[in-house]
Order: structure tokens, then sequence, then C-alpha cells
């Protein structure tokens, strides 16, 4: 199942694409079709902090599909926004999480040997096909990180690593866009890393059903069609189980939470020269069973 958030000319939904169609369910319209009402929060954040509410919207999708198959929505009619397009909180990031990417930043000295935590601002998060800043008054060295990031799906604290993928509701992509030069001249990454329109995120959450084993995907990032980043998460230097029961030690995860798991090798800084973007550039960013999430740099 894929979850988003999309708008049409009847406002903003919460939305449900099944494994048998690629059109768009509205859910609260659909209950309410079915049952006359619905109980069902506006939000994505707020459904997924539901209890039971991945069942509910099966159970919803089902039925339309038998009985009101004129509900749903082509793609095409819609916009999608990021599925959680304003996250409660700043999204957690994992820096330098593949070895190669540790190494092109600096030297094999680089290699954490803990998890290494930053986050990005709310204001930050956008959807696909929006378009990222260029922050052009501010920096000159903007940068790509493809990235799979992980939602939380239920409240935990002092999580096990191996109850750690039972709090995951699902997987979407984000792009961690960053202003290198920024990063470098404040010695932290918060300010580089948290301009207006910088995180790219969707197109759509992936519910955790679906992907078995999230250490083991293949990623990929394109700009303006040429592979730059190829990899695959089984390349992880601490796995997605590792970063949960970190995190959560002595801090409380939360539903709609979103942790994104680092990038691989391949970013514009890593290259020599520098490649950094550049106005009308395209990103684009593959992740398997998950899809493609695709954004543009400002004119």
């Amino acid at each position: 199942m894929k979850y988003v958030t999309a708008e049409d000319h009847h406002g903003e939904f919460v939305g449900i694409i099944g494994e048998e169609t690629d059109s768009l369910l509205p859910l609260k319209r659909a209950e309410e079709a079915w049952k006359g009402e619905s109980s069902l929060p506006e939000t994505l954040q707020e459904c997924i902090a539901l209890e039971g509410f991945s069942v509910q919207a099966q159970d919803i999708l089902q039925w339309s599909v038998s009985n009101a198959p004129n509900l749903f929505l082509n793609l095409n009619d819609v916009k999608l926004l990021a599925p959680i397009p304003r996250p409660a909180k700043n999204i957690f990031c994992v820096g330098k999480n593949y070895e190669e990417h540790a190494i092109e930043m600096g030297s094999k000295d680089d290699i954490p040997e803990h998890v290494m935590v930053f986050t990005k601002a709310p204001t930050t998060v956008i959807g696909p096909n929006e378009t990222v800043l260029n922050h052009k008054n501010v920096t000159e060295q903007l940068d790509y990180e493809g990235e799979l990031a992980v939602v939380i799906g239920k409240k935990g604290r002092g999580i096990k690593r191996e109850e750690a993928l039972d709090y995951i509701f699902g997987y979407t992509i984000v792009n961690d866009v960053t202003a290198r030069d920024l990063q470098s001249r404040h010695k932290q990454f918060f300010i580089g890393k948290s301009l207006d329109a910088s995180c790219p995120m969707g197109p759509w959450i992936v519910h955790s059903s679906v992907i078995e084993n999230p250490n083991e995907l293949n990623i990929e990032t394109r700009i303006n069609d040429e592979v730059r980043q190829s990899s695959n998460t089984k390349h992880f230097i601490f796995p997605i189980e590792e970063v949960i029961s970190v995190l959560s030690a002595g801090m409380t995860l939360e539903p709609g939470d979103i942790i994104a798991t680092g990038t691989p090798a391949g970013v514009g800084k890593g290259f020599k020269p520098p490649r950094f973007l550049k106005s009308g550039d395209k990103m684009e960013v593959f992740i398997e069973k998950i899809g493609k999430l695709v954004n543009d740099i400002e004119e």
C-alpha cells in the first residue's frame, strides 16, 4: 500500500494507492460514501497515529474497489504533496552512514564509530515535482543527497534492535539538499541543512508490510539524467534497527517521526572538482520498491 497526501479541486486529502491499481482513493471521502461518516483524521500524520489505521484503510479500499470504483482518481488529476507536508518535529538525519560517502567527504578516519545524527527543520519539506529554492543570496554550494527515509508508526522509547522494525509505519524518499559552504562555515549541520524547501519528500509512504528488508534496497540519484549515486542500503554502516535503537535510547519516538538514513557516495562535493547544483538542474532519486522522487532547482 502507498499512502499519500494530495490535493484536488475539493482540497487536500489523505489517499491510498492499492497494490492492484495505479489510481488513488481519497480515504475519508470513500469511508463517508460507505458508512455515511468517517472517523479518519484530516492529515496523514494523525492517521498514522491512529491505532489500526492501516487495517481500516485496507477495508475502505476493498469496499471501494467492489462498490464505488468511481471514487478513484487518476494520479494525473491531482497534485501529490509531501506525504507529511509539515512534520511535527525536525527530521532526524543520519550522517555518514555509508563508508564510501564518509571517505569521499574526508578520509577513512571519517568513518564513524557511532551513529551520527543531525536534524532538518520542518520548513524544509516540499513535495514531489516541487521546486527546490537555489538560495543564491546565502549559498554557492548547493548539493544533493538521495536517501531512504523511515516513518515511525508507534510511540516508543528504549526500543530494542530486534523489535525496531515493528515501530515503522512505512518508508519514503528524501533528498537532503545541503548548502555545503554554510555547513562548513558554521562547523555544525543545522543551518546548512535547513534552508527552506531543501527537503523534497515523497512521492508517497510505502507501508512496511510491502518491504521485508529495508536494509537491502537499491538506491540511485540522477542529476540531469546522469547517474551520480548508485548503491544499496545493505552498505549501511548502521542498519535501520540500530539507528532506531540508538535514537530511542533516551528519547521518545512518536508516530509520524521521520528518519533519513544517510546518503551513499557520489554527492557533488565528493567530485574533484566539486559538482554543485545549478539553477534548473533536475534531480531524481530512485529507491527500489518505493519509486522515484523528482525535483528541479529554481531557475
